[in-house]
């Protein structure tokens, strides 16, 4: 067993793991946070996708003992309480979900998009989200919530 600390939503814990236990493993059933969730488990999907430190990553593909004193936000610690983040908002508002299995995904690696492109062109927000798949959608409606969270993220 390895013992595993994480900053995980602002609050640190800690877990003794089998040194195999995958990142999304670790959060979803050792700390109970199922908003992340497992599409593929070959890293193709992007339904997976954390934050670690700051940049988004497909948590299947990182073992949390390589987690070890990361600060990791999920998509539960995006919201303020009741008060949801403007990027959740706008795919609220803009109907960029229909099943919602991709939408944690899909909003992980928008906000992290837009931390680093607040002004993203349609082109570069279809280019980011490639590696995240939606089976329901056409994703015109995704690239609409993204650029009206972005918009909403700046002001």
């Amino acid at each position: 067993m390895t013992k595993v600390s994480i900053t995980v939503n602002g609050e640190n814990v800690s877990r003794e793991v089998e040194p195999r236990t995958l990142l999304v493993q670790f959060l979803r059933e050792h700390l109970g946070l199922t908003g992340t969730h497992v599409g593929c488990d070959t890293s193709q999907c992007g339904a997976c996708v954390v934050h670690v430190d700051g940049s988004s990553v497909k948590s299947c593909t990182i073992l949390a003992a390589q987690a070890n004193g990361a600060k990791v936000t999920t998509i539960e610690g995006l919201a303020n309480g009741d008060v949801l983040h403007p990027m959740q908002e706008a795919f609220r508002e803009n109907h960029a979900l229909q099943c919602g299995f991709c939408t944690p995904g899909m909003i992980m690696s928008a906000v992290d998009l837009v931390q680093r492109n607040p002004n993203p062109t349609e082109e570069q927000i279809r280019h980011e989200l490639e590696g995240n798949i939606c089976r329901c959608t056409g994703y015109h409606n995704i690239v609409k919530a993204v650029q009206a969270g972005a918009a909403a993220m700046k002001g």
